[in-house]
């Protein structure tokens, strides 16, 4: 596998308004050292702001993974939407799909789409409100239909909720469609595995490339070697990096959970991204890749 220079994970937030506290960024050097957090502007970034950062500052050969589902799923039913006649045929025209539809939402938001009069049929939008077709013949139980990463981390003993759900603290679906609207805009700029090949950084200008990461899998990972669980404390964060071969870091006191996921999943993505079954899990297929995508680090 080619060798990364920066590691960089984005904890990522799709609720409303223009800054948000969920956001962190964190930076890992290849060279070593303990993983950095990139200091957020008053108020928190804006999607707006991180989407410029990876379009126009992002260090060259850079990894960067973000918390955020870069598709929905398809091969349950063989489309994203099954009988809706706008439904697309691969991951990147869903996301100019999304991002057309919400084009007078500001903020790089998404809520144009999830109630648009077709689409809110396929979403889960609150307890007592859920769409005609957010529950199809293939769906597991009662939680909405899922990608085939997603059994994938099922089988990892992760726990992810579908991107169809909009409901709920562990939900992901609204931070997944504004995420795709970013990599639909970041298009030409960088490119988003397992849907475009790792760039050769010998002949690609700037090498870098997107990831889908899940923290709960990066965290799980690392408590199954040793680590903490609960990373409440500065202290329990630097135990899981120690675990990591990471060096610590250099901070006392509480840690909030999105600098923390942050921290812990870019330190992971330096200590995992040269294995090669991380670039190759067992059931991603070249058509699964081209429509649903792929956790990174899923097997």
């Amino acid at each position: 596998m080619r060798e990364f220079d920066h590691f960089v994970a984005i904890d990522w937030s799709g609720a409303r308004g223009e800054r948000h506290k969920g956001i962190a960024i964190a930076i890992a050097e290849a060279a070593g050292g303990p993983p950095v957090l990139v200091q957020p502007p008053v108020g928190g970034f804006s999607r707006i702001e991180v989407r410029d950062i990876l379009r126009d500052e992002l260090p060259a050969n850079s990894l960067v993974g973000l918390d955020l589902g870069i598709s929905l799923p398809f091969q349950d039913c063989g489309a994203f939407f099954p009988g809706w006649d706008r439904t697309p045929k691969n991951a990147k025209k869903l996301w100019a799909l999304i991002d057309a539809i919400c084009d007078g939402d500001e903020h790089l938001g998404a809520h144009s789409f999830v109630n648009h009069p077709d689409a809110r049929r396929y979403f889960r939008h609150g307890k007592d409100e859920v769409g005609d077709r957010f529950l199809l013949p293939d769906a597991i139980g009662r939680e909405g239909r899922f990608r085939e990463a997603e059994t994938a981390q099922r089988a990892q003993k992760c726990r992810p909720v579908s991107n169809f759900n909009l409901v709920g603290a562990a939900q992901v679906g609204k931070s997944s469609l504004t995420g795709m609207r970013m990599l639909h805009q970041l298009r030409g700029h960088v490119p988003v595995w397992p849907m475009d090949p790792v760039p050769d950084k010998r002949i690609t200008q700037g090498g870098s490339m997107i990831v889908e990461i899940y923290t709960g899998l990066a965290s799980r990972e690392t408590a199954a070697l040793g680590g903490r669980t609960k990373l409440l404390t500065y202290a329990d964060l630097n135990s899981a990096l120690e675990v990591l071969d990471c060096p610590p870091v250099d901070e006392i006191g509480e840690v909030d959970d999105h600098s923390s996921d942050a921290l812990l999943t870019a330190a992971w993505l330096r200590k995992v991204a040269p294995e090669p079954e991380r670039w190759e899990p067992r059931c991603l297929t070249a058509q699964i890749a081209y429509t649903e995508g792929w956790t990174f680090g899923a097997l």
